[in-house]
């Protein structure tokens, strides 16, 4: 049975509305995980998980926790790395598919412009978040819970 497993964090809050509405719409069990307490609508479907302060603490939990088949919501391209490496799907709050065929150049650009910025380099951040992004993850998601559930019967 597929659980969802959210990098709450940073997640945008209109993209934990649409995960509410899908764990209790495909009755999917949800889990937000992040390092400070977070509220959640009741449901047995919803649930959220505080992990201490640290680096990486959240996401060690998520990879701890997630199994083959379960999907994760991160932009941490490390961790939707660690998730995909144990067979788990990771979505992009924007929509994107992470997969094994793309995730490694993901790796790639990111540790690049990394260092461009820790060199001084001014590289610019990710784009403000809007309706396309947010359309683009509920349309995503929609495809990989009705996979799903058809793969169920």
């Amino acid at each position: 049975m597929m659980k969802i497993w959210v990098d709450a964090d940073a997640c945008p809050v209109v993209i934990k509305q649409i995960l509410f509405r899908a764990a209790k719409r495909w009755e999917i069990h949800t889990t937000l995980v992040a390092n400070q307490m977070l509220m959640v609508p009741p449901s047995v479907f919803i649930q959220s998980r505080q992990v201490p302060r640290g680096f990486d603490v959240a996401d060690a939990y998520i990879v701890a926790q997630a199994q083959a088949g379960d999907l994760v919501v991160t932009a941490d391209i490390p961790l939707a790395a660690e998730v995909i490496d144990k067979k788990a799907i990771a979505l992009n709050p924007r929509g994107e598919l992470y997969s094994p065929e793309n995730i490694r150049e993901r790796l790639a650009i990111r540790d690049m412009m990394e260092e461009l910025r820790s060199s001084g380099i001014e590289t610019g951040g990710p784009k403000a978040f809007n309706h396309a992004d947010q359309k683009a993850f509920a349309n995503q998601l929609d495809k990989l819970l009705a996979r799903h559930v058809a793969q169920r019967k």
